[in-house]
Formats: structure tokens, sequence, C-alpha cells
């Protein structure tokens, strides 16, 4: 058997162009506050926040230490048909910073469970009322919704979906709500775009109420490239759903806990859907976790069910982990005590002022930004498209000590929420410099 210990070729990398990645690759060592440790001793500002997840900052003691200390307590617990206290103990703290009356808490182990799982209690939803027949599911072009086959089913990213067959029947999309000629360099949310949500009165007319199960959007579309709801926009949709019966899910993975400047997307846009998926920033990435956050009137649809017998059929042998929940509660409590959320808030003008300060800088076509998150989006390179984003992606990594992200052409900047003004001004005066050494 060949020795594979000292080398890269048996982890096969997610999302990542693993050839190219293992002739040059990008390791990561250590990691604190805001700046990671490169294998070759470099300090790299974490312009990403990992993966949008490690909002609170990098290795906080007091997460390590409340996984430390569960993990010598109770390793592992049981959730079917077993519980562990800190398990509700979590679920009654996550239900006090949620909008109003979502109250009613499904753990999960990520994003993409989150969302498999609020796509099944959807249809299931209807189903214990009576009405079978909503089935029907629709997402919204350009949305991400992780990489099971509900989510890339109802996710509209062609390169997300393209190898892998015909995915779920009975999906749909919305058309999505981006228009460069019409939004191009917004502050904030776009004045203009708030009757594309009209789009669903088409899907409805199409399919008929009374197939349609839910429709699940993100309130600021990520992975997409930072595409910020227009005005209105948010709130149409919530009316149309009202009008129709269809459940409204919000896939707030990326837009929860203190992103946008409030707890949640749907506080910061003042819209609440029915169902929400959780995840990333639950746990500041230490733990995979996720959750389903749900109106109380959907589980109590389920409740009708008779006494003893199983509500929902459905679950993961890790839902709730004693150590997921432990990092849990330790991170909603860095983000309470420290003021996490309300800082963003008091950095968001800032920030929105220093990334648009790139607005004039060459091959610069938009830029998009809410609360501690931006998008720029650049000109692409004829017939190589995200080559230029990608790029300048390897020449802050390898030559600038920075990470960011890119999707497509579109450069993303999602930081620690911990990060102070100085990282704001080196963050966007090193990426200027990439911008332009790569014109």
């Amino acid at each position: 058997m060949a020795d594979l210990s000292n080398t890269l070729d048996a982890f096969w990398m997610p999302f990542t162009a693993n050839r190219q990645f293992k002739k040059a690759p990008r390791m990561m060592v250590s990691a604190k506050g805001m700046h990671y440790t490169s294998d070759d001793g470099r300090k790299i500002l974490d312009g990403a926040a990992g993966l949008w997840c490690v909002n609170a900052g990098h290795c906080r003691q007091e997460i390590a230490q409340a996984i430390a200390r569960e993990a010598e307590r109770l390793d592992y617990s049981p959730a079917f048909q077993i519980g562990h206290p800190n398990a509700f103990r979590l679920a009654n703290e996550l239900a006090a910073i949620l909008p109003h009356p979502m109250d009613r808490i499904f753990f999960v182990n990520s994003g993409s469970e989150a969302v498999e799982t609020a796509l099944k209690i959807a249809i299931a939803y209807h189903q214990a009322r009576g009405e079978g027949r909503r089935t029907r599911l629709i997402g919204r072009e350009k949305g991400y919704h992780g990489v099971n086959f509900g989510g890339i089913s109802v996710g509209g990213m062609g390169p997300n979906r393209k190898s892998f067959g015909p995915l779920l029947t009975g999906v749909d999309h919305i058309r999505h709500t981006y228009s460069r000629q019409d939004m191009a360099f917004s502050r904030g949310q776009p004045e203009w775009g708030a009757h594309l949500a009209d789009d669903l009165e088409r899907l409805v007319l199409l399919h008929d109420a009374s197939t349609i199960a839910a429709l699940i959007v993100e309130p600021m579309a990520g992975s997409a490239g930072v595409i910020i709801p227009p005005k209105g926009y948010l709130e149409r949709l919530r009316e149309i759903c009202d009008a129709h019966g269809i459940l409204l899910i919000f896939d707030e993975v990326i837009t929860g806990f203190g992103r946008t400047g409030a707890s949640f997307g749907a506080q910061k846009f003042g819209v609440v859907p029915d169902l929400m998926t959780l995840a990333k920033g639950l746990t500041n990435g230490a733990v995979p976790m996720g959750a389903v956050a749900a109106r109380r009137q959907i589980y109590d649809a389920f409740m009708d069910a008779p006494e003893g017998t199983i509500e929902l059929f459905h679950g993961y042998t890790y839902s709730s982990h004693p150590l997921a929940v432990a990092a849990a509660l330790a991170t909603l409590g860095i983000y309470r005590d420290d003021g996490i959320f309300e800082r963003v808030a008091e950095l968001a003008p800032y920030w929105e002022d220093a990334v648009h300060s790139l607005r004039d800088l060459p091959t610069v076509i938009d830029i998009r930004n809410i609360g501690l998150v931006a998008g720029i989006e650049l000109e692409p390179i004829e017939g190589k498209p995200a080559a230029r984003a990608f790029g300048i992606f390897l020449d802050c990594f390898h030559e600038r000590d920075l990470l960011i992200r890119t999707t497509g052409d579109i450069l993303a900047l999602s930081p620690p929420l911990i990060l102070e003004k100085e990282h704001i001004d080196q963050m966007v005066g090193t990426l200027g410099d990439a911008i332009k050494a790569a014109a």
C-alpha cells in the first residue's frame, strides 16, 4: 500500500480546484482574533470570517473551554427519545433573540441540513393541515441553499446544479433581484426592484397556489455575490405568501448572528418568515451545527397528531450534539456580553464609506454593501470568466497577507464582527492595491 501520510492526494477538497491547489497549497496552521497564521509563519488578516462563520473572532477561549468541559462531562447523547438539558437551554436562548413568534427550534448539523429540514417541515406542515397537494417548492435564481438535493434543487446557481441530473421534481424559481443598470453602487438596499417580488404571482398563476408549499430565499444573497434586497421587496414577498397560504422560508445561514447589523436579517429588513435556517455563526464555526426556527403555529400543527406518536419522522444522529450545543451557548454569550451585533450597526457607516472608496478603481463595475459585508464586482477578462477575481484572491493571500472570498468575478468581504476601524482601513487599502495591480 502506498504511503500517503505526507502527501496531499487523499483529501478530495470541497469547492476547490484540487489539482491547482495541490501544486501550490495554501495552508493555515493556527488562528487568533482577526488573523490566521499560515504554514510559512505569516499573519493573514481574515476578510471572510473563515467562510462567513467566525463572527466573534478566531479561537475564543470561552468557546474552547466550553467544548472541553462538555467533552469530559457528556461526549454524546442521542436526540431520538432522549434529551440533555443544555439542548433545551440553547433552544430557549435562540428563541429569545429570534423575531416573535419564531420560538420552536429543530437542531441539525449544517446549513445544508437546515435547508433540507425546513423544506421537509414545510411540506409536512401542509399535509398535517389537510392540504397535502401543497408539495411544490419555489426558489430563486442566483439563490444558494447548500449542497444537498433539496438545497440545490431550490437553489439557482447553475454551476452547483449542472452535474447532478434533473434534481427534485416539482420545483420552480422566481427571477433574481440584481440589475447592475438599475442598482450599481447602491449603498445598502437599492431603491429600485421591489416590483420583482411580483414574479411570485406569475408562478402562482402557472401552478395554482393550492400546489405550492413554500418559497425559500436568502434575505441577502451571499454566495451569489452579496446581492442586497431592494427596498420593499421582502415585504412584498411576505404579502404574496400570506395571500396564497404559502410558507416563507428565510435562509439566514449567512445573514444570521449579526452580519447585517441586527441579530438576523429578518429584523434588519423588518420581515418575519415562517421558517428560518441557521448555521455558521451559531457556533462561531468552532463545531458544525445548524438549526431551523419555526413559528409556533407551525409546530402546533404537528402536535395535533395522536398522543404518543412521532409527529415528524426526521432527524440526525448528531442533532443537538452536546459539544455543538456547548459551543453555541458560549458563542451566544459572547455576542450578548460583548455587544457584537450592536457594534456592527455602529461600524456599518464607516465600512460602507471605506468599501465604496474603491468605486473609481480600474475594472470595478459595482459595489454592494449591508452591515459588515460587501461585494466588489469586477469587469471580467474576455474569455476568462472569474480569472480576474481569482487572481486577486491569490495575490492577496500570497503577497499581501489578506484572505478574501471570490464568486465569479466578485470579491466578497465578510470579516469577523470584532474588527476595528484600522482593520477596515488595512483590508480595503490592501484590496485596492491588489485591484490596481491586476488591472
